[in-house]
């Protein structure tokens, strides 16, 4: 089937484009009453992750809003733990919790490597059900989380705000931790290869606890593994290139070595700006980011001019998705987060002109 809207494809891969493309982290979510709506029909959040057609429907959601380059697929980056056999569940206030989460050696080395397609094959008919209903509309984006922001759930048993169980594996025994590493990697691949072959366009990896690391440690037990992913990476598909992003949370120290690791594009939050991060990193990547989801809370006027602003941070040129420094909140008026789309899609073209 034709792509019809394959700006951001072109975008990640550096290509010339005539306008700076969109998409916004989490853009399917609680900040939008018709995926409340969905979620109040499907009864909790698992079951609305494990039902394609109800995670294909709040998908397509937000492009029925907004003037979005593309889709990305509905899911949650614990989806893999939980195919392992941590037993994923929700409490209301408190966020992610496992049943059964590593509390020892024998938990690390009994952990198994699960059969992608039959333990996450709902994800996979996600992702195949809502490239049909896109019809060649824009590209779909799959993602997953990197093995040590996974790790960090696994071993702590739920979100923590010191992953003191976490850091402690590292250090106290850092052959186990490279053990639980390699294996959440190797998992990793073969999620994103499968979601590649189910139909995704582009894939990110959300490294979202790796600014948690110090540089070191964030090379040894986090870069390290997300490079290992990016070489093992099916990167055509369907007769084109399937670009890798990379989202790594508070590492903007580690730009350069992120760029070396074989992606196409990085995504960048706003503690850095879009200039400083394209000096260093030059055109070996593109970038993707990075407006402060907070700014989405002020008025239209306030977007208007941060919009502007984050396209002259980067800049004229190629190789810039404009998107958030992370994922849209709850509190944000839909609103608003027209306001900014209208306005990347009016003000970015004047950089792009030769």
């Amino acid at each position: 089937m034709e792509l019809r809207n394959d700006i951001l494809l072109r975008a990640l891969q550096r290509q010339p484009v005539d306008r700076t493309p969109v998409w916004i982290m989490r853009q399917a979510g609680r900040y939008l009453p018709e995926y409340l709506a969905t979620r109040a029909e499907a009864g909790s959040f698992m079951n609305l992750c494990q039902t394609p057609e109800l995670a294909c429907e709040v998908t397509l959601q937000p492009l029925r809003r907004f003037d979005l380059d593309a889709a990305i697929i509905f899911s949650d980056i614990l989806t893999i733990p939980d195919a392992m056999g941590l037993n994923l569940y929700f409490v209301s206030g408190e966020g992610p919790k496992f049943e059964h989460p590593l509390r020892s050696a024998d938990d690390i080395r009994n952990l198994p490597r699960p059969d992608i397609f039959e333990s996450l094959g709902y994800v996979m008919d996600a992702v195949s059900l809502t490239r049909r209903e896109l019809g060649g509309k824009v590209p779909l984006i799959g993602f997953s989380g990197s093995p040590w922001t996974l790790a960090t759930y696994m071993i702590e048993g739920g979100s923590s705000k010191t992953f003191s169980r976490a850091k402690k594996l590292l250090y106290q025994d850092p052959e186990l931790a490279h053990q639980l590493l390699g294996k959440l990697a190797d998992t990793v691949t073969d999620y994103l290869n499968a979601q590649i072959e189910a139909g995704a366009q582009a894939v990110q990896i959300f490294d979202t606890w790796g600014g948690a690391l110090s540089s070191q440690a964030y090379k040894e037990f986090s870069l390290r593994y997300m490079a290992k992913i990016v070489s093992g990476l099916k990167r055509e598909n369907e007769g084109r290139p399937v670009p890798v992003i990379l989202f790594s949370k508070s590492c903007n120290t580690q730009l350069e070595a992120l760029a070396d690791t074989g992606c196409d594009a990085l995504g960048v939050d706003w503690t850095i700006s879009l200039r400083e991060a394209r000096s260093r990193v030059g055109n070996r990547v593109a970038l993707q980011g990075n407006l402060d989801p907070s700014i989405l809370l002020a008025d239209r006027a306030v977007i208007r001019r941060e919009v502007s602003d984050t396209l002259d941070s980067f800049g004229n040129g190629n190789g810039h998705v404009f998107n958030l420094g992370h994922g849209i909140t709850p509190e944000v008026n839909p609103d608003h987060l027209t306001e900014l789309v209208n306005t990347v899609g009016e003000l970015s073209p004047e950089y792009h002109r030769e």
